[in-house]
């Protein structure tokens, strides 16, 4: 019995330790910073690992008051891809902690 209370204590001490390492990631990943691009990078838009738009830049070539949906258009696909950028780098750095583990619904 003593040796089955041993690994019992070894793998709590293990999950502290990945519960440490995931929160740190976590940290981390909320000061990355992402671009997405749309239009040949006519529009950019950056958004931080919280996923909030922290900024968007737009050619002046590309602003053509007759067509406003055009423009539209970029901003709306340059947001998505940053936002799809950012879920993969999440993805892939918390990713890390499940690897294996077969957790339905963990990143």
């Amino acid at each position: 019995m003593r040796g089955g209370m041993g690994n019992m204590q070894k793998m709590m001490k293990q999950m502290q330790k990945m519960q440490k390492d995931m929160q740190k990631a976590q940290e981390e990943l909320a000061v990355k910073e992402v671009e997405g691009t749309a239009g040949g990078g006519m529009v950019t838009v950056k958004v931080n690992g919280q996923k909030e738009v922290i900024d968007v830049n737009i050619k002046e070539e590309v602003v053509d008051p007759e067509d406003i949906e055009m423009l539209q258009d970029l901003v709306l696909a340059a947001t998505n891809d940053a936002l799809k950028k950012m879920d993969d780098l999440t993805n892939e750095t918390m990713g890390q902690f499940t690897k294996g583990m077969n957790l339905p619904g963990m990143f």
